[in-house]
């Protein structure tokens, strides 16, 4: 068994169409795949997804599934020969038309039709992540002059940004709503909604998944200044929150991201949301075979600070080496945890909890910090009380253990939860944990004399039903209970 905490989302794409290659992928440490439905149609995504399912079961893996909604994401049109090399000074036009010509060296069409209205002289545009800048001259109907600040090579449909912020397009689109009914069919275990403004957003994209018959959690993509406005509101609304730090950091710049990522994970941590930092996390890796030393300190901080994923684009997704890439991020992430002090949030202790569970999963953290416990065992049927069990951060590593693959998966996402599947079996409770203890002892994931906590729910197969905590010792045939006296080193 790995004793990783920190879990890893590969992205699928042409590396990972192989079986082969994506059974490697789960080998070697990927718990949850990313399928970006800005790339490839319909089929083509359809068939990644069925991939994943098919090669998880053969591999007997627990991995979820995360559709990625494209989002309103600003983009360039095509250009007649394939993109232009801009030189500083060079005028340029931006054009916001109905039915723009293919570009050129003097303009371009831009998907946005709204951008004149949200720009004017003296606005700094962005394009290709930021590799190129423009300042803004004019606005003249639905043309946008600009004057070129930063030059160099735009290709076509590269992403356009307003330093700064302050767009007005919506945060679901149009095409969006097609892609959730989509996922809804994928049976995804997560959405991931791009370019958020604010909680309504969020809220939206949720009553379309339930309305398409899903029961994925949300992802919040913190990617737009005006996210950073509204940050509490959407992380409530939320189930996941990811730190996007590509657009995230063309708007707001490179300076203030370091310190908005620890921010935002200290958030959502203080709300008891699950967080995934994402974006150029082992770039390098796209072609080299090794990280560099910033790019291990990237990831290792990212773990010290708390957050629950780290995330692969396109490292696994088009990269020469996915299987190496997620080895790394796992030796990474396994050497960083071995310095992460154990983390209980005073405000999550003063907290009045309105669900039982809860209190019992935050009872079970107290005490694992508190005395020496050897694991944690949770019997959950929805998964709710391994989340919250997972806030916590400890050393004592959680097995969640649930009759349901769609908790199990969702579970995966989960720092420190190790998803099994299991039914529960044998008349009385005392009968069933002897059995959970067992299964757990025969798996060599616990040992004879490790004490450990479990919670369960005195009327099993009720979703949110823990209600109960035990601390016992692993016993040959079971479990007995611990002594009143506690050996608390």
């Amino acid at each position: 068994m790995s004793n990783r905490q920190t879990k890893i989302i590969a992205t699928l794409g042409p590396a990972t169409d192989d079986p082969a290659v994506l059974a490697q992928v789960i080998a070697a440490g990927a718990d949850v795949f990313r399928l970006n439905m800005s790339h490839g149609g319909p089929e083509e995504q359809a068939a990644r997804a069925r991939l994943v399912r098919e090669t998880a079961s053969n591999t007997g893996k627990e991995v979820a599934l995360l559709v990625d909604l494209q989002g309103p994401k600003i983009r360039v049109e095509k250009f007649a020969n394939g993109g232009v090399e801009l030189e500083p000074g060079q005028p340029f036009t931006l054009d916001a038309s109905a039915e723009p010509a293919p570009g050129d060296d003097r303009r371009v069409g831009v998907t946005y039709k709204g951008l004149p209205g949200d720009v004017k002289p003296g606005d700094t545009l962005l394009l290709d992540d930021g590799l190129i800048a423009m300042q803004v001259v004019e606005v003249e109907g639905d043309q946008i002059h600009c004057e070129t600040e930063v030059g160099g090579y735009l290709s076509s449909r590269k992403g356009l940004n307003l330093k700064g912020g302050g767009l007005s397009i919506p945060g679901i689109a149009d095409h969006d709503r097609a892609d959730i009914k989509r996922a809804a069919e994928m049976d995804a275990d997560y959405l991931a909604v791009s370019f958020p403004r604010n909680a309504d957003d969020m809220i939206q994209a949720k009553k379309l998944l339930r309305e398409a018959g899903s029961h994925a959690r949300v992802v919040a993509k913190i990617e737009r200044a005006e996210a950073i406005e509204n940050l509490e509101e959407i992380i409530d609304a939320s189930d996941v929150v990811m730190i996007a730090r590509g657009d995230l950091g063309v708007e707001i710049g490179d300076a203030e991201l370091p310190g908005l990522q620890k921010r935002i994970i200290r958030a959502a941590l203080d709300q008891n949301r699950v967080v995934i930092t994402a974006t150029q996390m082992m770039q390098s890796m796209v072609e080299n075979p090794v990280p560099t030393r910033a790019e291990v300190l990237d990831v290792a901080n990212a773990v010290i600070d708390g957050t629950d994923a780290v995330m692969l684009s396109a490292e696994t997704a088009v990269g020469r080496h996915p299987v190496k890439v997620i080895e790394a991020m796992n030796r990474v992430c396994v050497g960083a945890e071995a310095h992460v002090e154990s983390l209980h949030s005073e405000r999550g202790m003063n907290v009045r909890f309105n669900r039982i569970d809860q209190a019992i999963a935050s009872a079970a953290m107290y005490m694992a910090t508190h005395v020496k416990v050897d694991a944690i065992i949770a019997l959950t049927e929805s998964g709710s009380t391994a989340q919250w069990l997972s806030r916590v951060r400890t050393p004592v590593p959680i097995f969640a253990l649930s009759a349901l693959a769609a908790s199990r998966r969702r579970m995966a996402m989960y720092r420190d939860v190790y998803p099994i599947a299991h039914v529960p079996q044998g008349k009385g409770m005392d009968k069933v944990l002897a059995n959970v203890v067992a299964l757990l002892l025969d798996q060599g994931r616990v040992k004879v004399g490790d004490r450990v906590i479990l919670t369960m729910g005195d009327r099993l197969g009720n979703e949110g039903g823990t209600n109960s905590l035990r601390l016992v010792q692993v016993a040959s045939d079971g479990f007995v209970d611990s002594q009143t006296k506690l050996d608390l080193h």
